[in-house]
């Protein structure tokens, strides 16, 4: 990941920073557009030209759909032929190797494997892009008239590779003017520091301990062991994409920007509806917004509904990745979604308790499909957590366990609003003098950890 990295951190960011801030106004967004084909390109040159087109194709469609804003049937079929070509890019690239594969099981039937590499952020930035036509259609949204300005608003790195995804209205007028100040900039630098010390000193390290076990046969796992990774995936995920989210929020309001929270802690939910309230919010109103409400929400009875929220639920588990398994992630949700929404909600608020511990259960076991490549692989995982591989509790799950045990203590204390609502307490005299030795120290620590480490995944990268 290279928000993740020295190089980043103490020459490219600096370097993007120096510039910006000497130019003047009206020449910032061309430079962040050439800093933003940078980066993307640096990694995947060839993309770069998908990424082009992807920013041609809806600018030109915001451009029409503007133009025909009178001839309703026209502007629709230009929105129409945008939304197709977006969801069709996406397709091709993601999905293709995975439907060519599925259909190849079919006896006499043999569909070539392309083997693309999936595009970097496709994800990502083909919902920012498709948002965009989509709004002015609607009337949510104005229409840009310059092509750079769309292209930074696409393509700008804080938040390109793994979002939050920010929709073009949510930033409109600060494509034409945004305002910067000292304070904004040491709290971007805060919130940047904050979310790099989540990734590389909870998730990272946290993260191993799944990864090791992940790694074993399912003769060689115990009940203890595996319950014991999967909580250490469900905080390394966690601190893993909320880490990314608060350095690109960060790093948006360096430049000026002001960009959607993405998380709140997800972990206190007492339902797995509020769950998916406070886990990768962006994405979660986006479906809200764009496929949900105009399926016709919850407003056309109950059957219907149920519906809406099956398929919702479909496209947000594909969204994730390009394996059946993300199909029935989603399918997983949806099932627990629509029964707290048919009676179980209800019983839920009565026994707070009880809804934390079913929700933390829930949200659990859908790491095992989410993350292992098969459902054959995940269900022999639950056997294992049952009892099911080889016994209950192993010398090596202790010896793990007293390894991990107080990063397991500082990712539960860190996933709670418990140090927030302390910090909020002490008297401004005390923060002014705390909070710049933490950050320090979090600083310090994370570039240690960094100059030193191999291990550095980043598991929202992939979509």
């Amino acid at each position: 990941m290279v928000f993740s990295s020295t190089p980043f951190l103490f020459f490219y960011l600096p370097a993007v920073l120096a510039v910006y801030y000497l130019l003047p106004r009206r020449g910032r967004n061309l430079w962040l557009f050439l800093v933003n084909l940078v980066f993307y390109g640096w990694g995947e040159p060839v993309y770069l030209l998908l990424m082009l087109f992807s920013i041609a194709l809806n600018y030109a469609a915001g451009l029409l759909i503007h133009r025909f804003r009178e001839e309703r049937a026209k502007a629709k079929r230009v929105l129409a032929v945008s939304v197709v070509l977006n969801l069709a890019l996406l397709g091709f690239f993601k999905y293709y190797d995975m439907f060519a594969r599925t259909l190849s099981l079919i006896p006499g039937l043999t569909v070539p494997v392309l083997g693309l590499s999936l595009p970097i952020g496709i994800s990502f930035y083909t919902f920012q892009t498709m948002s965009y036509p989509i709004d002015v259609y609607r009337g949510d949204s104005g229409v840009q008239r310059s092509f750079i300005s769309f292209g930074t608003f696409v393509a700008l790195f804080p938040q390109l590779i793994a979002g939050p995804i920010v929709r073009y209205k949510d930033v409109a007028e600060q494509l034409s003017f945004r305002a910067t100040s000292p304070e904004s900039f040491a709290s971007g630098v805060r919130r940047f520091i904050i979310g790099l010390g989540k990734k590389v000193l909870i998730a990272n390290n946290i993260g191993m301990l799944w990864t090791l076990y992940s790694a074993k046969s399912p003769g060689e796992l115990t009940a203890f062991g595996t319950w014991m990774a999967v909580t250490a995936f469900h905080f390394q995920i966690y601190f893993d994409f909320s880490g990314y989210s608060d350095m690109a929020i960060g790093l948006g309001r360096l430049l000026g920007f002001s960009f959607p929270e993405n998380f709140n802690y997800p972990y206190i939910s007492k339902s797995v509806t509020e769950h998916w309230r406070r886990w990768h919010m962006s994405l979660g109103s986006w479906f809200r917004d764009y496929v949900y409400i105009p399926l016709g929400g919850n407003r056309c009875g109950k059957g219907r509904q149920i519906l809406n929220i099956a398929i919702v639920w479909a496209l947000t588990g594909l969204w994730h990745g390009a394996n059946w398994t993300f199909l029935v992630w989603g399918l997983y949700f949806a099932f627990f979604l629509i029964i707290e929404k048919l009676f179980l909600l209800r019983g839920l608020e009565k026994v707070p308790p009880l809804a934390r511990l079913y929700t933390f259960l829930v949200v659990l076991f859908s790491w095992v499909i989410f993350e292992l490549p098969g459902i054959p692989d995940a269900v022999r995982y639950y056997a294992s957590m049952f009892g099911g591989g080889a016994g209950l509790v192993s010398a090596a799950d202790l010896y793990y366990l007293k390894e991990y045990a107080l990063m397991f203590a500082v990712a539960i204390v860190s996933s709670l609003p418990l140090g927030k609502n302390l910090y909020a307490r002490l008297s401004p005299r005390l923060r002014a003098a705390v909070t710049p030795v933490l950050i320090a120290l979090v600083l310090v620590l994370s570039t240690a950890y960094l100059v030193d480490a191999t291990y550095n995944p980043f598991l929202y990268f992939r979509f």
